[in-house]
């Protein structure tokens, strides 16, 4: 019992000190732990409210929660990990190495992620707007987080890469409430310029066209066989085509009826003989 006893001692002796140096270690970095993952998921709550009042597109809350979470909960592993003493310099190569193979791997799709933030972000167009972008002109169908897809007026459904989209010039057709329609029509050059804007200006008393800015009817080109004149009038942006379309066939109607020739496109040609 006596060597029992002596052995014990001697023991303890010899890992008592090492126990109460790493188990200091050890418990401090469960605390840092416990507080630092308690402060990761503060910290996403906060994130997710901020994209909330931002308005930012629901489909990308989870995405960018599940991602920040992530890399911050590595950072704090490693960080616990450096506390007890693991040695973290080849672990946070081995991550770095890995991180850069799947970076050049999804290059492309990294981008138009990239992309698709921005645009879920800064709100350049939104769904149900009529935009042209990228050579493209349709209503936004649906914006996700790689891609964008666009409806064509003919039925067409195109999807788009966010990345390409977000770096070019994209026209936003329905961001504004007023826009304006322009009814182009030629007459001849024997008819009177005045005449023909007076039945123009007459067409344009519909209740659908605003007052401000007032209608005008201007002469944009003398062309080979016409006189070219355009109604510029601002509507409501659901109306445009409605209106442009109406006062097209009404344009045709009322200079008809008021004598202005509307004349088609014509060429004369003289033929001379040459005397040999």
């Amino acid at each position: 019992m006596e060597l029992d006893i002596n052995y014990l001692v001697r023991a303890s002796e010899a890992w008592l000190p090492l126990a109460m140096q790493y188990g200091a270690q050890l418990l401090l970095a469960l605390i840092t732990f416990a507080l630092g993952w308690w402060l990761i998921s503060l910290l996403m709550r906060k994130v997710a409210e901020m994209l909330s009042r931002r308005q930012v597109d629901p489909s990308l809350h989870g995405f960018i929660g599940s991602v920040a979470g992530v890399v911050l909960k590595v950072l704090l592993l490693i960080s616990v990990a450096s506390m007890i003493g693991v040695e973290t310099t080849s672990f946070i190569a081995m991550i770095g190495a890995a991180g850069l193979a799947i970076g050049l791997a999804l290059q492309g799709s990294l981008s138009n992620f990239a992309g698709g933030v921005l645009i879920l972000t800064f709100r350049p167009f939104r769904v149900g707007e009529f935009i042209e972008a990228q050579g493209v002109a349709g209503t936004v169908q649906s914006i996700q987080i790689f891609h964008t897809t666009l409806r064509m007026p003919d039925g067409k459904l195109v999807v788009m890469p966010n990345g390409s989209l977000s770096n070019g010039n994209i026209t936003n057709f329905s961001r504004e409430p007023a826009r304006r329609a322009e009814i182009a029509v030629g007459i001849s050059y024997r008819s009177d310029i005045q005449r023909a804007r007076e039945v123009l200006l007459a067409i344009a008393e519909d209740p659908r066209v605003l007052a401000e800015p007032a209608p005008v009817v201007v002469v944009t080109a003398l062309a080979e066989s016409s006189v070219n004149l355009a109604l510029r009038v601002w509507v409501a942006n659901a109306d445009l085509w409605p209106v442009t379309f109406a006062f097209l066939e009404r344009a045709k109607h009322e200079l008809t009826a008021a004598g202005v020739e509307i004349p088609f496109p014509q060429r004369v040609v003289h033929l001379q003989r040459s005397e040999e």
